[in-house]
């Protein structure tokens, strides 16, 4: 599938950057002029003595541009061309003389306030186009930004084409952003449900970053804009591209780990972050400059990443290699918005990747926690286990037949919740805790310990995998000396907050190191199986030694 989704990009980039349509104009060059006078608008005015390179105009003084230019091709019948123009500025237009359109009012910005659009099209009298020269004229005014003079995008063709392609062109526009909003949400909800998964939130962020600056980047289709708020959709556009440029180098750091993160990280960043702030006021260098040095640190990291042969670096890298090839074949804008869009396919697909992953460790596990299960009843039933519990009964039965059959009673207590809780996922906290009492009592017997049992902040409504307090007891009693009194003290505490869930299980006793760890044997695996079963991730397991003997810590997320 992902293949497919290379090759779809591929052939939409490629139609569209080879299948435009062949001009019906050509447009000579642009002189200017600072003043007003209505003789300007007319085709034959001798307009050799004006100025071809853009003037500041000051306080939004009225001022005149012209253009020549040839039409290649009239008009089919009932067709007529129209005029499709962007210029900074409130102005009319001229054709051949005759006034076409109004956008604003020029020259009385300041006692009007701001009126009209920064895209406009008109419609051109088809007796007005007909093969050969003619002349453009715009009288404007600029209020707002006095060196913006001249004519930024124009285009001529078919009226009806010109409507109906911006409709096309919006359509499409929305659709791509749509998808990447879609995602986003999704991907959030994901995180919110694992909220350690961090590539799958800069995943997120990254795909609302693209859908918010598709719309802002063809705004113009769909809202109508002055040109006075156009510096400011340059700004949002520059903040949510250098937003971009730093979260997907972040995110392929985190897929393909770097040894010494944080600060390559930093260094990696600088660039962008002063290419950002010192050239903000130059929108198309530093919307260029970002996506580049995004690129390049992007780039270092993946080749890392192959090096160290991690998976979906190979294909990260081709997705990369094939943006450059892109930037050649395509407009600015076309190959920004081709490449985010592969870029963050590539991103999804280290995602399903490592989904891919985590579904069969969580399978994995499942099989583990059976294997370790079965271990675990065996330990319980196993010739030394009982050998020593029958012996220790002789010696009650014979000493206090009363405390045998107490015994007993509390052997088969253990055997009979066993038997309850071995095939549950969950299991509620009281009744663990009891399995525990009963352990307790029969170690006594078998040991002749004093053992005691506290709880604080237990709440029976909550649910844990079985046995596995059980399993932090046992160790407590096989590995610890009793105090001076002959007594060891078990203390289970739980705390809960909106995001974590803490289980703490503490030992008093001697005999412990204090430099020591635990090695992980048959109990601590059989732990960890188990909370991968029904947590997947989502825990942490911290069992290490105290003051006072022995401390576990079970986190749930």
């Amino acid at each position: 599938m992902r293949w497919k989704s290379l090759l779809i990009s591929i052939v939409i980039s490629t139609l569209l950057t080879s299948c435009e349509q062949q001009p019906v104009f050509e447009r000579n060059q642009t002189v200017y002029k600072i003043g007003d006078q209505e003789a300007w608008a007319t085709k034959d005015y001798d307009d050799s003595e004006w100025t071809d390179r853009p003037q500041d105009v000051p306080d939004g003084q009225v001022y005149w541009f012209r253009t020549n230019i040839d039409i290649l091709e009239s008009p089919a019948s009932l067709k007529p061309y129209g005029l499709q123009i962007e210029v900074y500025g409130e102005y009319e237009v001229f054709w051949d003389g005759v006034l076409i359109g109004k956008n604003g009012n020029p020259g009385k910005e300041a006692e009007l306030g701001p009126k009209g659009e920064l895209w406009v099209t008109y419609i051109i009298p088809a007796e007005l186009t007909t093969q050969g020269e003619h002349t453009l004229a715009v009288r404007a005014s600029l209020y707002y930004f006095s060196n913006h003079t001249g004519i930024f995008d124009l285009k001529i063709d078919d009226y009806d084409d010109l409507l109906t392609g911006r409709l096309i062109e919006s359509s499409y526009i929305h659709i791509f952003a749509g998808s990447f909003l879609i995602a986003s949400v999704y991907f959030l909800f994901l995180f919110l449900v694992n909220k350690r998964d961090y590539p799958t939130l800069i995943f997120s962020v990254s795909c609302f970053f693209v859908f918010t600056l598709s719309l802002i980047q063809f705004l113009g289709i769909t809202i109508p804009i002055h040109y006075s708020q156009h510096h400011q959709r340059f700004a949002l556009i520059n903040t949510l591209t250098f937003g971009v440029a730093i979260l997907i180098p972040l995110y392929f750091s985190l897929q393909f780990p770097l040894s010494r993160r944080k600060l390559l990280l930093t260094l990696g960043a600088v660039p962008t972050v002063l290419l950002f702030l010192l050239t903000g006021h130059s929108f198309s260098f530093t919307n260029y400059g970002l996506v580049i040095s995004m690129w390049v640190f992007t780039t270092a990291i993946v080749v890392y990443g192959v090096f160290r042969q991690y998976k979906g670096a190979p294909l990260v890298l081709a997705v990369l290699v094939l943006c450059v090839l892109i930037r050649w074949l395509a407009s600015l804008d076309l190959s920004l918005f081709i490449g985010f869009s592969l870029i963050l396919l590539s991103m999804l697909y280290l995602l399903s990747i490592k989904s891919k992953e985590q579904r069969l460790a969580y399978e994995e596990s499942l099989l583990e926690s059976t294997r370790l299960q079965l271990e675990l009843i065996k330990k319980n039933i196993q010739p030394h286990f009982l050998l020593n519990t029958l012996t220790s009964l002789i010696d009650w039965v014979e000493e206090s037949p009363k405390k045998g059959v107490q015994f007993i009673e509390a052997l088969a207590k253990e055997f009979d919740l066993f038997n309850q809780i071995q095939n549950e996922k969950l299991i509620p906290i009281t009744q663990e805790i009891e399995l525990c009492r009963t352990h307790m009592e029969i170690m006594e017997y078998r040991k002749e310990i004093q053992y005691h049992w506290e709880q604080e902040g237990i709440d029976p409504e909550e649910k844990i995998p079985p046995a596995i307090i059980h399993t932090l007891l046992e160790n407590g009693i096989t590995h610890s000396l009793p105090l001076d009194d002959n007594s060891i003290r078990f203390k289970l505490s739980y705390k809960a907050n909106k995001e974590t869930k803490r289980y703490t299980f503490m030992t008093f006793a001697k005999g412990i190191n204090q430099q020591s760890t635990i090695k992980e044997g048959t109990g601590l695996k059989y732990i960890k199986a188990r909370l991968s079963e029904s947590y997947e991730s989502n825990w942490e397991l911290i069992s290490e030694p105290s003051d006072h003997g022995w401390k576990s810590i079970i986190k749930i997320y």
